[in-house]
């Protein structure tokens, strides 16, 4: 039985590292999170969205969010709670007030585990 706790903890921790390289919001490379320079925007010129990007973005994350739903509605109740409980990761770096987007971004993920509960319970 000590095998299977060393698994979950490890998990746990496996799953912690990965989350914490999100903390910034700059995302990971492939060898570990993104160097600050790689994330430092300042003295670039980024142009802005034209209405069409805009449109396709959207269109784009509805496509994203509906595969979210369908993958959800077939994963398992262990899945579906880490999928909750992932959004309670979604916090502000040590210092900082929570930024809204990021309050909207964590209740975003717990309404599509919600729809994504709701098909599975129509199949049923």
């Amino acid at each position: 039985m000590p095998r299977e706790n060393s698994d979950i903890s490890s998990e746990r921790d496996q799953r912690q590292r990965a989350l914490s390289r999100w903390d910034d919001e700059g995302g990971a490379g492939a060898d570990g999170p993104a160097s600050a320079s790689a994330l430092d925007t300042e003295g670039m010129e980024i142009p802005d969205l034209t209405n069409a990007e805009l449109v396709t973005l959207r269109i784009r994350v509805i496509a994203l969010e509906n595969l979210m739903i369908s993958v959800l509605a077939t994963a398992s109740d262990q899945q579906l709670k880490l999928a909750k409980e992932m959004a309670g990761y979604i916090s502000p770096r040590l210092g900082f007030t929570q930024h809204p987007l990021t309050i909207h971004a964590a209740a975003r993920m717990d309404d599509l585990v919600k729809r994504a509960i709701h098909f599975r319970d129509l199949e049923s």
